[in-house]
C-alpha cells in the first residue's frame, strides 16, 4: 500500500481489512443510506469539536490536522490541551477499549510528538457516559507499542485477494456485510 494511511484505517483495518474498501466506495453517498445508527451518532458526536464549538480556551487544539513521517499516517485529532500535554480522542460510547482504539490515540500521538508537542499523557473519552480511559503512552506499554507497528506494516503490505475473513462475529456487525462476498454470513 504504502500510501498515507488515515488514521481512522487503523481501527477499521482490525475489525476487517476490506471495511476499508467499502468505506472509500460508499464515501460519496449520502451517510445515512449506509452507516448504522451508531455510526451516525458517533459523527454527530464529532461536530462540535469539527464545527469549532467545543472549546474556546486557546491552548486546546481542536480538530487539527495531523501527519507522521515516520508512520506515514495522516488525520486529525480530536483535542489537545497543550497546558497540561494531554490527547484526547472522543468516542460516542466506549464499551470497552479496543486495540484500535489505543492505535488510533498513538498515531496522533506520533504525529503530534513529530510536529513538535509535548504529549504527556493519552486519555480515551466515552461521551455517553462520561468516563474516561487513561491510556499508557506507547513508551510505557511495549506489547500494544509493537502490536500498532504489527498493524501499519500489515496495512503496507495487504492483499485485498488473499484476504478471507474468519470471525463470523465481525460478519454480523458489519453495516457493509449485505454487499461483501467475504461474508461468513
Amino acid at each position: 500500500m504504502n500510501d498515507e494511511i488515515p488514521l481512522s484505517y487503523l481501527n477499521d483495518f482490525i475489525f476487517c481489512p476490506i471495511s476499508i474498501y467499502f468505506h472509500n466506495f460508499y464515501m460519496n453517498l449520502e451517510r445515512k443510506i449506509y452507516q448504522s445508527p451508531y455510526q451516525l451518532n458517533g459523527t454527530a458526536a464529532h461536530e462540535a469539536i469539527e464545527d469549532g464549538r467545543y472549546s474556546s480556551r486557546t491552548n486546546v487544539l481542536k480538530a487539527i490536522s495531523v501527519y507522521s513521517d515516520k508512520y506515514n499516517l495522516i488525520g486529525k485529532i480530536d483535542t489537545f490541551d497543550n497546558s497540561s500535554g494531554v490527547l484526547t480522542e472522543r468516542k460516542k460510547k466506549v464499551v470497552r477499549i479496543y486495540d484500535g482504539y489505543v492505535f488510533q490515540i498513538y498515531g496522533q500521538y506520533f504525529a503530534l510528538v513529530e510536529m513538535g508537542y509535548k504529549v504527556l499523557s493519552l486519555k480515551i473519552y466515552s461521551m455517553d457516559d462520561n468516563k474516561v480511559y487513561k491510556i499508557p503512552l506507547p513508551s510505557e506499554d511495549l506489547v500494544m507499542f509493537h502490536k500498532f507497528e504489527q498493524v501499519i506494516h500489515d496495512i503496507n503490505s495487504f492483499d485485498m485477494l488473499q484476504f478471507s475473513q474468519t470471525n463470523i462475529e465481525k460478519c454480523k456487525q458489519c453495516i457493509y456485510e449485505p454487499a461483501c462476498d467475504r461474508s461468513l454470513l
